[in-house]
């Protein structure tokens, strides 16, 4: 009998795009004479419905306009427990965070990727520092803002900034992905517009200290006994890969493996099983690193638990790479959420 999997898409976070490709792709690749498909849409006003019409006008958004092929009330499939699995592609908040997860959990539905504690862990980008700093992970240094501090000492808190960490710096929402909200400042003037254009996304800001570094990503696959792929690198088209260098240029690269030393790559995918298991992942989770680019240290930068599925996106990448197929890594997934929830 084919099991019945409920593919979540869109979503009420900034990455509502991106995770339209994702699903599309994810769509596309899933075996459908093994399972049965149930594709269900999130409008970023949170309405839910189950879509039936063509792949391409979801990630076109387009799905939305189709209501012939649009049942609405799309989460019924998973109250009344009509689906084995939910694999949702939700990138961000209310989706990637633990929300979704939580939800599932509640119903004792299988879902593919970590649980609630590793999700929302993750996708705080300053408790992930919390935690990891413990574990003596190599991070770069960092300031923590929010809102009524900065509203109230401003002036105090940008000079503690350019005390601590000097320029450059990165700016970043602590919850959010896709590098939305995420700018880079070399002068006060630079930092002042950042700080003001993150806290637009989270009451929360982390400034983390730039490092002339190369980006590095791993792939990780499992549970109990977690996998890493082959690292790969990033060259992005711009200063540093941001959104538009994500998903708008052609120009940046990807390279896998990634141009490192078989030592090197074999000692940054031993780190990635490590903190995927300090974190308590589960599934899949992509954890992307900084290779110092004179010293060769490595950097962690972050852990995404629902990442990127789209055509162009990293993790199937590096597994296609590392010799297994797009088809073959959805089943997996699959098959890892249900013996997760059976323990």
């Amino acid at each position: 009998m084919k099991k019945k999997i409920a593919v979540l898409f869109g979503g009420q976070s900034t990455e509502h795009e991106v995770s339209r490709a994702s699903a599309t792709s994810v769509l596309k690749n899933i075996d459908q004479t093994k399972y049965d498909i149930y594709p269900i849409g999130i409008t970023k006003d949170g309405l839910w419905f189950q879509y039936t019409g063509k792949l391409d006008n979801i990630e076109s958004g387009e799905w939305e306009k189709d209501q012939f092929f649009k049942v609405p009330q799309g989460q019924k499939f998973l109250f009344n427990k009509e689906v084995d699995v939910v694999f949702p592609l939700l990138h961000g908040l209310f989706g990637e965070d633990g929300t979704i997860q939580g939800m599932c959990k509640l119903l004792n539905i299988p879902c593919v990727g970590p649980g609630v504690m590793s999700s929302a862990i993750c996708m705080d980008k300053i408790y992930t520092k919390y935690l990891l700093e413990n574990f003596n992970i190599k991070q770069a240094d960092y300031v923590v803002i929010n809102t009524h501090e900065y509203a109230e000492n401003k002036d105090i808190l940008v000079e503690t900034i350019e005390k601590k960490l000097g320029y450059c710096v990165f700016i970043k929402p602590a919850n959010g992905g896709s590098s939305v909200g995420i700018t880079k400042a070399h002068n006060r003037e630079e930092l002042i517009l950042g700080l003001e254009e993150a806290l637009k996304y989270d009451r929360k800001v982390l400034v983390e200290q730039a490092i002339n570094a190369r980006e590095i990503e791993v792939a990780v696959l499992g549970n109990d006994y977690p996998e890493a792929s082959m690292p790969g690198e990033v060259i992005p088209a711009k200063e540093f890969y941001d959104y538009e260098a994500k998903y708008k240029s052609e120009a940046s690269k990807l390279l896998i493996p990634a141009a490192l030393s078989e030592a090197k790559l074999q000692t940054i995918r031993e780190e990635a099983v490590k903190i995927y298991t300090i974190l308590d992942c589960a599934g899949m989770a992509r954890v992307d690193f900084l290779v110092d680019k004179e010293t060769e240290e490595v950097y962690l930068n972050e852990v995404n638990t629902i990442p990127g599925f789209t055509k162009i996106s990293m993790y199937p990448k590096m597994w296609q790479a590392t010799g297994k197929t797009y088809g073959k890594l959805i089943d997996e997934l699959i098959e890892l959420a249900i013996e997760r929830n059976n323990k």
